[in-house]
Protein backbone atom coordinates (compact mmCIF):
# COMPACT_ATOMS: atom_id res chain seq x y z
CA UNK A 1 0.00 0.00 0.00
CA UNK A 2 1.20 3.51 -0.79
CA UNK A 3 0.20 6.68 1.01
CA UNK A 4 -1.61 7.78 -2.15
CA UNK A 5 -3.73 4.63 -2.07
CA UNK A 6 -4.41 5.22 1.63
CA UNK A 7 -5.54 8.75 0.82
CA UNK A 8 -7.93 7.46 -1.83
CA UNK A 9 -9.28 4.85 0.61
CA UNK A 10 -9.86 7.49 3.28
CA UNK A 11 -11.77 9.72 0.87
CA UNK A 12 -13.84 6.75 -0.34
CA UNK A 13 -14.72 5.80 3.23
CA UNK A 14 -15.64 9.41 4.02
CA UNK A 15 -17.84 9.67 0.92
CA UNK A 16 -19.62 6.41 1.72
CA UNK A 17 -20.13 7.46 5.33
CA UNK A 18 -21.50 10.84 4.23
CA UNK A 19 -23.97 9.06 1.95
CA UNK A 20 -25.10 6.82 4.80
CA UNK A 21 -25.41 9.74 7.20
CA UNK A 22 -27.49 11.78 4.77
CA UNK A 23 -29.77 8.82 4.02
CA UNK A 24 -30.18 8.11 7.72
CA UNK A 25 -31.19 11.73 8.40
CA UNK A 26 -33.52 11.72 5.39
CA UNK A 27 -35.10 8.49 6.70
CA UNK A 28 -35.72 10.13 10.06
CA UNK A 29 -37.41 13.05 8.37
CA UNK A 30 -39.44 10.68 6.20
CA UNK A 31 -40.58 8.89 9.34
CA UNK A 32 -42.13 12.09 10.67
CA UNK A 33 -39.28 13.32 12.85
CA UNK A 34 -38.53 17.04 12.83
CA UNK A 35 -34.83 17.45 12.13
CA UNK A 36 -32.86 20.22 13.76
CA UNK A 37 -30.57 20.36 10.68
CA UNK A 38 -30.99 19.43 7.02
CA UNK A 39 -29.89 15.94 5.90
CA UNK A 40 -27.07 17.50 3.86
CA UNK A 41 -25.58 18.94 7.04
CA UNK A 42 -25.71 15.51 8.67
CA UNK A 43 -23.91 14.04 5.67
CA UNK A 44 -21.34 16.83 5.73
CA UNK A 45 -20.78 16.32 9.45
CA UNK A 46 -20.13 12.61 8.99
CA UNK A 47 -17.83 13.29 6.03
CA UNK A 48 -15.73 15.78 7.99
CA UNK A 49 -15.28 13.43 10.94
CA UNK A 50 -14.37 10.54 8.63
CA UNK A 51 -11.99 12.54 6.39
CA UNK A 52 -10.24 15.33 8.28
CA UNK A 53 -8.64 13.44 11.21
CA UNK A 54 -7.06 10.76 8.95
CA UNK A 55 -5.96 13.43 6.45
CA UNK A 56 -4.27 15.30 9.27
CA UNK A 57 -2.65 12.04 10.37
CA UNK A 58 -1.33 11.41 6.85
CA UNK A 59 0.04 14.96 6.65
CA UNK A 60 1.91 14.43 9.93
CA UNK A 61 3.01 10.92 8.98
CA UNK A 62 4.51 11.88 5.61
CA UNK A 63 7.69 13.59 6.95
CA UNK A 64 7.97 10.95 9.68
CA UNK A 65 7.65 8.26 7.00
CA UNK A 66 10.47 9.77 4.94
CA UNK A 67 12.74 10.10 7.95
CA UNK A 68 12.08 6.51 9.04
CA UNK A 69 12.77 5.21 5.54
CA UNK A 70 16.06 7.11 5.29
CA UNK A 71 17.11 5.86 8.71
CA UNK A 72 16.19 2.24 7.95
CA UNK A 73 17.94 2.24 4.57
CA UNK A 74 21.10 3.76 6.04
CA UNK A 75 21.09 1.13 8.82
CA UNK A 76 20.67 -1.77 6.39
CA UNK A 77 23.73 -3.88 5.43
CA UNK A 78 23.83 -2.32 1.95
CA UNK A 79 23.49 1.16 3.42
CA UNK A 80 26.36 0.63 5.85
CA UNK A 81 28.67 -0.17 2.92
CA UNK A 82 28.15 3.25 1.34
CA UNK A 83 31.11 5.68 1.14
CA UNK A 84 31.62 8.05 4.04
CA UNK A 85 31.88 11.10 1.79
CA UNK A 86 28.57 12.92 2.31
CA UNK A 87 28.07 14.16 -1.26
CA UNK A 88 28.67 10.74 -2.86
CA UNK A 89 26.54 9.03 -0.20
CA UNK A 90 23.63 11.39 -0.79
CA UNK A 91 23.88 10.95 -4.57
CA UNK A 92 23.68 7.16 -4.24
CA UNK A 93 20.72 7.35 -1.86
CA UNK A 94 18.92 9.75 -4.20
CA UNK A 95 19.43 7.44 -7.17
CA UNK A 96 18.22 4.43 -5.17
CA UNK A 97 15.12 6.32 -4.06
CA UNK A 98 14.33 7.39 -7.63
CA UNK A 99 14.77 3.81 -8.90
CA UNK A 100 12.50 2.50 -6.13
CA UNK A 101 9.77 5.04 -6.93
CA UNK A 102 10.01 4.46 -10.71
CA UNK A 103 11.44 7.87 -11.58
CA UNK A 104 14.40 6.25 -13.36
CA UNK A 105 15.32 2.78 -14.55
CA UNK A 106 18.96 2.68 -13.50
CA UNK A 107 21.55 4.83 -11.75
CA UNK A 108 25.14 5.74 -12.42
CA UNK A 109 26.34 4.07 -9.23
CA UNK A 110 26.12 0.27 -8.90
CA UNK A 111 25.35 0.65 -5.18
CA UNK A 112 22.06 2.38 -5.99
CA UNK A 113 20.71 -0.76 -7.70
CA UNK A 114 21.42 -2.76 -4.53
CA UNK A 115 19.69 -0.19 -2.33
CA UNK A 116 16.58 0.19 -4.53
CA UNK A 117 14.87 -3.03 -3.29
CA UNK A 118 15.65 -2.02 0.30
CA UNK A 119 14.09 1.37 -0.34
CA UNK A 120 11.05 -0.21 -1.98
CA UNK A 121 10.35 -2.68 0.81
CA UNK A 122 11.01 -0.13 3.56
CA UNK A 123 8.74 2.45 1.96
CA UNK A 124 5.97 -0.13 1.56
CA UNK A 125 6.38 -1.23 5.20
CA UNK A 126 6.02 2.25 6.66
CA UNK A 127 3.32 3.15 4.14
CA UNK A 128 1.28 0.19 5.39
CA UNK A 129 1.67 1.41 8.94
CA UNK A 130 0.66 5.00 8.22
CA UNK A 131 -2.03 4.08 5.70
CA UNK A 132 -3.49 1.43 7.98
CA UNK A 133 -3.70 3.86 10.88
CA UNK A 134 -5.37 6.45 8.66
CA UNK A 135 -7.96 3.95 7.37
CA UNK A 136 -8.73 2.74 10.89
CA UNK A 137 -9.11 6.33 12.06
CA UNK A 138 -11.44 7.05 9.12
CA UNK A 139 -13.61 4.06 9.97
CA UNK A 140 -13.69 5.02 13.65
CA UNK A 141 -14.59 8.62 12.86
CA UNK A 142 -17.32 7.56 10.44
CA UNK A 143 -18.81 5.10 12.93
CA UNK A 144 -18.80 7.64 15.73
CA UNK A 145 -20.31 10.39 13.57
CA UNK A 146 -23.05 8.07 12.30
CA UNK A 147 -24.13 7.43 15.89
CA UNK A 148 -24.70 11.18 16.30
CA UNK A 149 -27.23 11.33 13.45
CA UNK A 150 -30.60 11.85 15.10
CA UNK A 151 -33.42 14.35 14.91
CA UNK A 152 -32.26 16.55 17.80
CA UNK A 153 -28.59 16.72 16.77
CA UNK A 154 -27.38 20.13 15.57
CA UNK A 155 -25.28 18.97 12.63
CA UNK A 156 -25.13 22.45 11.13
CA UNK A 157 -23.37 23.79 14.22
CA UNK A 158 -20.91 20.91 14.08
CA UNK A 159 -20.09 21.62 10.41
CA UNK A 160 -19.64 25.31 11.17
CA UNK A 161 -17.25 24.47 14.01
CA UNK A 162 -15.16 22.41 11.59
CA UNK A 163 -15.15 25.27 9.09
CA UNK A 164 -14.20 27.73 11.81
CA UNK A 165 -11.37 25.44 12.88
CA UNK A 166 -10.15 25.25 9.28
CA UNK A 167 -10.18 29.04 9.01
CA UNK A 168 -8.29 29.40 12.27
CA UNK A 169 -5.78 26.81 11.08
CA UNK A 170 -5.25 28.68 7.81
CA UNK A 171 -4.67 31.90 9.74
CA UNK A 172 -2.21 30.18 12.07
CA UNK A 173 -0.32 28.75 9.09
CA UNK A 174 0.12 32.24 7.66
CA UNK A 175 1.22 33.63 11.03
CA UNK A 176 3.58 30.75 11.76
CA UNK A 177 5.07 30.99 8.27
CA UNK A 178 5.83 34.66 8.81
CA UNK A 179 7.30 33.88 12.22
CA UNK A 180 9.43 31.12 10.72
CA UNK A 181 10.75 33.46 8.03
CA UNK A 182 11.66 36.11 10.61
CA UNK A 183 13.33 33.59 12.93
CA UNK A 184 15.33 31.99 10.12
CA UNK A 185 16.54 35.41 8.94
CA UNK A 186 17.36 36.44 12.50
CA UNK A 187 19.26 33.24 13.33
CA UNK A 188 21.44 33.32 10.20
CA UNK A 189 21.95 37.09 10.52
CA UNK A 190 23.22 36.67 14.08
CA UNK A 191 25.75 34.14 12.77
CA UNK A 192 26.85 36.69 10.18
CA UNK A 193 27.14 39.50 12.71
CA UNK A 194 29.32 37.26 14.88
CA UNK A 195 31.83 37.34 12.01
CA UNK A 196 31.29 40.88 10.68
CA UNK A 197 30.62 43.89 12.98
CA UNK A 198 27.11 45.31 12.53
CA UNK A 199 28.45 48.86 12.24
CA UNK A 200 30.70 47.84 9.36
CA UNK A 201 27.80 46.11 7.61
CA UNK A 202 25.25 48.89 8.07
CA UNK A 203 27.47 51.92 7.51
CA UNK A 204 30.34 50.61 5.40
CA UNK A 205 30.70 51.97 1.86
CA UNK A 206 32.68 49.12 0.31
CA UNK A 207 30.92 45.95 -0.86
CA UNK A 208 33.13 43.08 -1.99
CA UNK A 209 31.88 39.82 -0.46
CA UNK A 210 34.20 37.57 -2.48
CA UNK A 211 36.09 35.46 0.05
CA UNK A 212 39.43 33.89 -0.86
CA UNK A 213 39.97 30.17 -0.49
CA UNK A 214 43.28 30.68 1.35
CA UNK A 215 44.23 33.27 3.93
CA UNK A 216 47.27 34.41 1.91
CA UNK A 217 45.16 35.39 -1.11
CA UNK A 218 44.28 39.00 -1.81
CA UNK A 219 40.91 40.10 -0.45
CA UNK A 220 40.66 37.16 1.90
CA UNK A 221 38.76 39.24 4.48
CA UNK A 222 36.18 40.64 2.05
CA UNK A 223 34.28 43.89 2.44
CA UNK A 224 30.67 43.88 3.65
CA UNK A 225 29.60 47.51 3.68
CA UNK A 226 25.96 47.35 2.57
CA UNK A 227 25.30 51.09 2.32
CA UNK A 228 25.79 51.16 -1.50
CA UNK A 229 23.28 48.30 -1.88
CA UNK A 230 20.55 49.96 0.15
CA UNK A 231 21.21 53.28 -1.55
CA UNK A 232 20.87 51.59 -4.94
CA UNK A 233 17.60 50.00 -3.82
CA UNK A 234 16.22 53.34 -2.65
CA UNK A 235 17.61 55.24 -5.64
CA UNK A 236 16.08 52.93 -8.25
CA UNK A 237 12.95 51.61 -6.55
CA UNK A 238 11.83 54.38 -4.22
CA UNK A 239 13.01 57.52 -6.05
CA UNK A 240 13.33 57.11 -9.82
CA UNK A 241 10.59 54.50 -10.20
CA UNK A 242 8.19 56.37 -7.93
CA UNK A 243 8.83 59.66 -9.74
CA UNK A 244 7.57 57.88 -12.85
CA UNK A 245 4.83 55.68 -11.37
CA UNK A 246 3.08 57.94 -8.87
CA UNK A 247 2.24 60.91 -11.16
CA UNK A 248 1.37 58.75 -14.17
CA UNK A 249 -0.59 56.19 -12.15
CA UNK A 250 -2.50 58.79 -10.14
CA UNK A 251 -3.32 60.98 -13.13
CA UNK A 252 -4.45 57.99 -15.17
CA UNK A 253 -6.73 56.94 -12.29
CA UNK A 254 -8.19 60.45 -12.04
CA UNK A 255 -8.82 60.57 -15.77
CA UNK A 256 -10.40 57.12 -15.93
CA UNK A 257 -12.73 57.74 -12.97
CA UNK A 258 -13.58 61.44 -13.36
CA UNK A 259 -13.23 62.46 -16.99
CA UNK A 260 -13.21 59.47 -19.33
CA UNK A 261 -16.51 58.36 -20.93
CA UNK A 262 -17.67 54.86 -20.10
CA UNK A 263 -16.76 53.44 -23.52
CA UNK A 264 -13.27 54.94 -23.44
CA UNK A 265 -12.73 53.69 -19.87
CA UNK A 266 -13.76 50.16 -20.86
CA UNK A 267 -10.92 50.17 -23.41
CA UNK A 268 -8.19 52.10 -21.59
CA UNK A 269 -8.40 50.39 -18.19
CA UNK A 270 -7.83 46.81 -19.51
CA UNK A 271 -5.09 48.15 -21.78
CA UNK A 272 -3.36 49.76 -18.81
CA UNK A 273 -3.66 46.62 -16.71
CA UNK A 274 -1.94 44.58 -19.42
CA UNK A 275 1.30 46.12 -18.15
CA UNK A 276 0.85 44.21 -14.88
CA UNK A 277 0.76 40.89 -16.72
CA UNK A 278 4.00 41.31 -18.66
CA UNK A 279 6.82 39.15 -17.19
CA UNK A 280 9.59 41.14 -15.56
CA UNK A 281 12.20 39.51 -17.77
CA UNK A 282 10.48 41.11 -20.78
CA UNK A 283 10.77 44.48 -19.05
CA UNK A 284 14.42 43.65 -18.47
CA UNK A 285 15.00 42.99 -22.17
CA UNK A 286 13.23 46.24 -23.03
CA UNK A 287 15.34 48.13 -20.52
CA UNK A 288 18.62 46.57 -21.65
CA UNK A 289 18.06 46.78 -25.41
CA UNK A 290 16.04 49.98 -25.81
CA UNK A 291 15.99 52.25 -22.77
CA UNK A 292 19.56 51.78 -21.50
CA UNK A 293 21.27 52.73 -24.82
CA UNK A 294 18.97 55.75 -25.16
CA UNK A 295 19.75 56.87 -21.61
CA UNK A 296 23.48 56.44 -22.25
CA UNK A 297 23.27 58.54 -25.43
CA UNK A 298 21.35 61.25 -23.58
CA UNK A 299 24.00 61.28 -20.85
CA UNK A 300 26.81 61.56 -23.39
CA UNK A 301 25.02 64.41 -25.19
CA UNK A 302 24.60 66.19 -21.86
CA UNK A 303 28.32 65.88 -21.24
CA UNK A 304 28.13 63.28 -18.49
CA UNK A 305 31.45 61.50 -18.86
CA UNK A 306 30.48 58.60 -16.61
CA UNK A 307 27.34 57.69 -18.57
CA UNK A 308 27.12 53.90 -18.69
CA UNK A 309 25.15 51.45 -20.79
CA UNK A 310 23.89 50.05 -17.45
CA UNK A 311 22.47 52.83 -15.30
CA UNK A 312 20.14 53.48 -12.42
CA UNK A 313 18.04 55.79 -14.59
CA UNK A 314 17.34 53.12 -17.21
CA UNK A 315 16.28 50.55 -14.62
CA UNK A 316 14.23 53.07 -12.64
CA UNK A 317 12.35 54.33 -15.69
CA UNK A 318 11.34 50.83 -16.81
CA UNK A 319 10.52 49.79 -13.25
CA UNK A 320 8.31 52.86 -12.90
CA UNK A 321 6.43 51.90 -16.06
CA UNK A 322 6.02 48.36 -14.74
CA UNK A 323 4.36 49.43 -11.48
CA UNK A 324 2.04 52.08 -12.97
CA UNK A 325 -0.89 49.58 -12.96
CA UNK A 326 -0.45 48.97 -9.22
CA UNK A 327 -0.71 52.66 -8.36
CA UNK A 328 -3.46 53.28 -10.91
CA UNK A 329 -5.62 50.31 -9.91
CA UNK A 330 -5.54 51.05 -6.17
CA UNK A 331 -6.11 54.78 -6.74
CA UNK A 332 -8.93 54.00 -9.19
CA UNK A 333 -10.76 51.82 -6.66
CA UNK A 334 -10.27 54.36 -3.86
CA UNK A 335 -11.48 57.31 -5.92
CA UNK A 336 -14.49 55.36 -7.17
CA UNK A 337 -15.38 54.48 -3.55
CA UNK A 338 -15.65 58.15 -2.48
CA UNK A 339 -19.37 58.85 -1.87
CA UNK A 340 -21.06 60.78 -4.63
CA UNK A 341 -22.66 63.01 -1.99
CA UNK A 342 -19.24 64.49 -1.20
CA UNK A 343 -18.71 65.39 -4.84
CA UNK A 344 -22.23 66.81 -5.15
CA UNK A 345 -21.79 68.90 -2.01
CA UNK A 346 -18.54 70.39 -3.30
CA UNK A 347 -20.05 71.17 -6.70
CA UNK A 348 -23.14 72.67 -5.04
CA UNK A 349 -20.91 75.08 -3.13
CA UNK A 350 -19.52 76.39 -6.40
CA UNK A 351 -16.31 74.42 -6.72
CA UNK A 352 -15.19 73.34 -10.16
CA UNK A 353 -14.61 69.70 -11.05
CA UNK A 354 -10.82 70.06 -10.74
CA UNK A 355 -11.17 71.81 -7.38
CA UNK A 356 -13.51 69.06 -6.19
CA UNK A 357 -10.99 66.41 -7.19
CA UNK A 358 -8.10 68.23 -5.53
CA UNK A 359 -9.85 69.36 -2.33
CA UNK A 360 -12.42 66.61 -1.71
CA UNK A 361 -11.94 63.43 -3.73
CA UNK A 362 -8.18 62.93 -3.38
CA UNK A 363 -8.03 63.59 0.40
CA UNK A 364 -10.93 61.19 0.95
CA UNK A 365 -9.28 58.55 -1.26
CA UNK A 366 -5.84 59.05 0.29
CA UNK A 367 -5.82 55.78 2.33
CA UNK A 368 -6.26 53.71 -0.84
CA UNK A 369 -3.76 55.82 -2.75
CA UNK A 370 -1.17 55.39 0.02
CA UNK A 371 -1.83 51.64 -0.03
CA UNK A 372 -1.26 51.53 -3.77
CA UNK A 373 1.96 53.52 -3.49
CA UNK A 374 3.17 51.25 -0.69
CA UNK A 375 2.40 48.15 -2.76
CA UNK A 376 4.23 49.69 -5.70
CA UNK A 377 7.27 50.53 -3.55
CA UNK A 378 7.35 46.97 -2.20
CA UNK A 379 7.20 45.60 -5.73
CA UNK A 380 9.96 47.94 -6.86
CA UNK A 381 12.20 47.12 -3.90
CA UNK A 382 11.85 43.39 -4.55
CA UNK A 383 12.49 43.58 -8.30
CA UNK A 384 15.60 41.77 -9.53
CA UNK A 385 15.54 41.03 -13.28
CA UNK A 386 15.31 44.63 -14.45
CA UNK A 387 18.16 45.66 -12.16
CA UNK A 388 20.39 42.80 -13.32
CA UNK A 389 19.77 43.51 -17.00
CA UNK A 390 19.68 47.32 -16.98
CA UNK A 391 21.44 48.62 -13.85
CA UNK A 392 24.33 46.18 -13.51
CA UNK A 393 25.99 44.61 -10.51
CA UNK A 394 28.38 47.36 -9.44
CA UNK A 395 27.88 48.53 -5.84
CA UNK A 396 28.35 52.27 -6.27
CA UNK A 397 27.39 54.96 -3.78
CA UNK A 398 26.53 57.73 -6.21
CA UNK A 399 23.94 60.39 -6.96
CA UNK A 400 24.57 60.20 -10.69
CA UNK A 401 21.62 58.37 -12.30
CA UNK A 402 23.70 57.62 -15.39
CA UNK A 403 26.09 55.36 -13.45
CA UNK A 404 25.70 51.66 -12.77
CA UNK A 405 24.34 50.63 -9.36
CA UNK A 406 22.91 47.49 -7.81
CA UNK A 407 20.23 46.62 -5.27
CA UNK A 408 19.85 44.39 -2.24
CA UNK A 409 17.73 41.72 -3.95
CA UNK A 410 20.17 41.45 -6.84
CA UNK A 411 23.07 40.86 -4.48
CA UNK A 412 21.07 38.29 -2.51
CA UNK A 413 20.58 36.32 -5.72
CA UNK A 414 24.28 36.62 -6.53
CA UNK A 415 25.32 35.46 -3.06
CA UNK A 416 23.05 32.41 -3.07
CA UNK A 417 23.65 31.31 -6.66
CA UNK A 418 25.37 27.95 -7.06
CA UNK A 419 26.66 25.57 -4.40
CA UNK A 420 27.33 27.56 -1.24
CA UNK A 421 28.67 26.76 2.20
CA UNK A 422 26.40 28.22 4.87
CA UNK A 423 29.25 28.88 7.27
CA UNK A 424 31.03 31.71 5.45
CA UNK A 425 30.33 35.44 5.75
CA UNK A 426 29.75 35.63 2.00
CA UNK A 427 26.69 33.38 2.09
CA UNK A 428 25.38 34.54 5.47
CA UNK A 429 25.50 38.14 4.23
CA UNK A 430 22.43 37.35 2.10
CA UNK A 431 20.40 36.69 5.25
CA UNK A 432 21.63 39.88 6.88
CA UNK A 433 20.61 41.85 3.79
CA UNK A 434 17.19 40.18 3.85
CA UNK A 435 16.71 40.97 7.54
CA UNK A 436 17.54 44.67 7.13
CA UNK A 437 15.30 44.87 4.06
CA UNK A 438 12.49 43.24 6.04
CA UNK A 439 12.89 45.81 8.84
CA UNK A 440 12.84 48.69 6.34
CA UNK A 441 9.69 47.34 4.68
CA UNK A 442 8.04 46.88 8.09
CA UNK A 443 8.78 50.51 8.99
CA UNK A 444 7.28 51.68 5.70
CA UNK A 445 4.16 49.62 6.40
CA UNK A 446 3.80 51.11 9.88
CA UNK A 447 4.13 54.65 8.51
CA UNK A 448 1.56 53.92 5.81
CA UNK A 449 -0.87 52.42 8.32
CA UNK A 450 -0.59 55.51 10.49
CA UNK A 451 -1.31 57.78 7.51
CA UNK A 452 -4.24 55.63 6.42
CA UNK A 453 -5.71 55.57 9.94
CA UNK A 454 -5.36 59.34 10.33
CA UNK A 455 -7.20 60.22 7.12
CA UNK A 456 -9.74 57.44 7.51
CA UNK A 457 -10.80 58.90 10.84
CA UNK A 458 -11.03 62.35 9.26
CA UNK A 459 -13.28 61.30 6.38
CA UNK A 460 -15.48 58.53 7.79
Amino acid sequence: MSLTLALAAVLAIAAAAAYLGRNKAAGLRGGGARLNSLPSYHGGYVFLWAALPPLLLLAIWLPIHNALVEQAVSASPAGQQLPDFAMVREAILTEAREIATGQREAGFNPESAKLAPVYRSTMAHYAWIGGGLAILLALAGAAWALTRVRASFRARSGVERWVMGALVGASLIAILTTLGIVLSLLFESLRFFSMVPPAEFLFGTQWSPQMALRADQAGSSGAFGSLPLFWGTVFIGAIIAMVVAIPLGLMSAIFLTQYAPAKLRSVLKPALEILAGIPTVVYGYFAALTVAPAVRDIGINLGVGSASSESALAAGLVMGIMIIPLVSSMADDSIAAVPQSMRDGSLALGATRSETIKKVVLPAALPGVVGGVLLAVSRAIGETMIVVMAAGLAANLTLNPFESVTTVTTQIVQLLTGDQEFDSPKTLAAFALGLVLFVITLILNLIALRVVRKYREAYE
